[in-house]
């Protein structure tokens, strides 16, 4: 698989990397470990170098699961994961406070197996705790070699700015895609103006752009779409006319419209990095297929000025889980 690098960081990834959330949480029942284990090892052998976690996923059976998936090739591959949510339970709110984050290092160092995090994220901004004060213990943990690159959460602009002062931000990871493009209007051009990489989550809108969700789709107990306001039945009905956009580009590529998103995504900007998550092999080669797709420029220029007439319905979480977004 081809790579890029994060912004100004100098951190070489691989142009996808996989978002590992759902393996254990999320998404109804948690991925069976061995199976867990076998999926990522397949991702690193398909050239997948990047890999994202955080202890609230689980909690905590994310990292242990990394730990010992990515154990056998552990200086081959980009871990990321991320601190900030109260007890790794995001219902309890956010604690950025400095002891905290140290304590969440040295807990994740061996939960993932490994004397150093390639990249901490603050997973959501703490407006109780100043980001300077965030960055500058951050930059502790790098001077100590325990981490070696810093990233924000879903923060806004004027946090990135405070905290990229204080501590180069190797990267931002926040919600992109066709179905979300808010980022486009303020963030996108401060990471490129500061030299920061941006890595999307939920590139295919948590599945809505792999085109198989329909308005009498039932997703099973503890999957989190049974609260998002976008996948309720009137709302998937709404945004079918983005999907129907993506599949006719999809055909006349023979490609699927998930690898269609991903490519869009792709070609956004060199310095975009992202992390499509997935729970099964034959999802995981098709994406990797969406890095090796290339929309021509006719493409492109027809699905933007479609995206301009588009108005996706629903919100994209419910207000409760709105907390530390866009701070």
């Amino acid at each position: 698989m081809k790579k890029r690098i994060l912004g100004n960081s100098g951190l070489e990834v691989s142009a996808l990397g996989l978002g590992c959330m759902g393996l254990s949480s999320g998404y109804g029942k948690p991925t069976e470990k061995n199976e867990a284990i076998k999926l990522l090892r397949s991702a690193y052998e398909l050239g997948i170098t990047f890999f994202d976690t955080a202890e609230s996923y689980g909690p905590f059976t994310n990292e242990e699961l990394l730990g010992e998936a990515l154990a056998p090739f552990r200086n081959e591959v980009v871990i990321a994961t991320k601190f900030g949510i109260k007890g790794a339970r995001p219902e309890l709110g956010m604690d950025s406070r400095p002891e905290t984050i140290k304590a969440v290092a040295d807990a994740s160092l061996k939960r993932l197996k490994t004397d150093h995090i390639d990249l901490f994220y603050q997973h959501r901004v703490d407006t109780n705790v100043p980001i300077e004060e965030v960055a500058g213990t951050v930059k502790e943990l790098i001077q100590q070699g325990k981490v070696k690159h810093f990233g924000l959460s879903e923060a806004g602009v004027g946090t990135i700015r405070k905290a990229h002062a204080v501590q180069p931000v190797a990267a931002l990871q926040s919600e992109y895609s066709m179905f979300f493009r808010e980022a486009e209007k303020e963030v996108i051009p401060v990471l490129e103006e500061l030299g920061i990489g941006f890595v999307p989550f939920s590139p295919l809108g948590k599945g809505f752009l792999a085109g198989a969700i329909t308005k009498d789709t039932k997703f099973e107990k503890g999957d989190l779409r049974n609260i998002v306001p976008r996948f309720q039945p009137e709302n998937i009905e709404a945004n079918q006319g983005l999907l129907d956009l993506v599949n006719t580009i999809a055909q006349n590529n023979n490609a699927t419209p998930a690898q269609v998103a991903l490519s869009w995504l792709l070609a956004q900007k060199p310095w975009i990095v992202p992390i499509p998550g997935t729970t099964k092999l034959h999802r995981l080669q098709e994406n990797i297929g969406g890095a090796n797709l290339s929309l021509s420029s006719d493409e492109l220029s027809r699905i933007n000025a479609a995206l301009t007439t588009i108005k996706v319905s629903g919100e994209r979480y419910p207000a409760h889980l709105q907390e530390g977004i866009g701070k």
